[in-house]
């Protein structure tokens, strides 16, 4: 059975040190997997597109089309994606089948301390404007499935903990 686990937070929340973890863990369970990274994703295949909110929504929505071609193709698939807006993770709910929300909370503080892509420290010069989790808009999710508190569990913890939801709504079986 597939199913997709949306990884969703700010820049810096953990997000795709999570998927290649989680990817790690259930290609040894023996499942096929693959990891959409929305990162990856705009950079190959639309770099200079920019981050409005109609950009956003339409990278969004590429990502959301690819994880549908691949879980109907029986891949699990793990999307590591800001997706700052409810409205665009509802569509994700309601395109993608047996569909997992996973929030990765992030204290502001942890994620200026580990600014992977300097993106914090350019906001905080004011060079960059409208960073999502910074001085740009990001939607907490309301009822996810599964909150990843990311600034105080290991990285096992939180693989752990998704990969108990996936057994417990019956799309992975315990080993």
């Amino acid at each position: 059975m597939s199913f997709v686990i949306w990884l969703t937070g700010p820049s810096g929340s953990g997000k795709t040190t999570l998927a290649q973890a989680l990817k790690q863990k259930i290609r040894q369970m023996g499942y096929p997997v693959e990891v959409l990274d929305g990162d990856e994703i705009r950079k190959e295949l639309y770099p200079d597109i920019g981050f409005s909110k109609e950009a956003r929504e339409m990278h969004n929505r590429v990502v959301i089309h690819m994880a549908k071609l691949l879980s109907r193709n029986d891949i699990i698939v793990i999307v590591s994606l800001i997706s700052p807006f409810k409205a665009i993770r509802e569509y994700a709910r309601m395109e993608l089948r047996n569909f997992i929300e996973v929030y990765l909370r992030c204290s502001l503080e942890t994620r200026i301390r580990r600014d992977p892509k300097g993106l914090y420290a350019k906001a905080i010069k004011g060079e960059i404007k409208g960073l999502t989790g910074y001085d740009g808009v990001y939607e907490e999710p309301e009822n996810p499935e599964v909150v990843i508190n990311s600034d105080v569990m290991s990285v096992e913890e939180e693989v752990n903990q998704v990969i108990s939801k996936t057994i417990k709504l019956g799309f992975l079986e315990d080993s």
